[in-house]
């Protein structure tokens, strides 16, 4: 299980580096790199008996993390048009 949550992170970074320009691909990378690391915690809290109320408050956080993500991306789409990143002007 513990492989599967490293296969899990690497295979998340590989795809946040590969797909640079897309903000809405970035993002989905993100949340399973996000997802990954959830995952990895709670076994290992899981298996040696600790609370898991840090996993409650790192799952919180995510998601609100997700939310500010999709906001900036909803917020950047009505005024840009789309979400690539070759096509702001204000960044560069």
């Amino acid at each position: 299980m513990l492989m599967f949550s490293f296969f899990m992170y690497f295979s998340g970074l590989v795809v946040f580096c590969m797909k640079r320009k897309h903000l809405l691909l970035m993002l989905l990378s993100l949340e399973f790199i996000i997802l990954s690391l959830y995952f990895n915690m709670f076994i290992y809290l899981s298996n040696f008996m600790f609370e898991n109320y840090f996993c409650m408050l790192f799952l919180t956080m995510s998601v609100c993390e997700g939310a500010l993500g999709l906001a900036i991306l909803v917020s950047i789409i009505r005024t840009h048009g789309n979400d690539y990143f070759q096509t702001f002007n204000i960044l560069w």
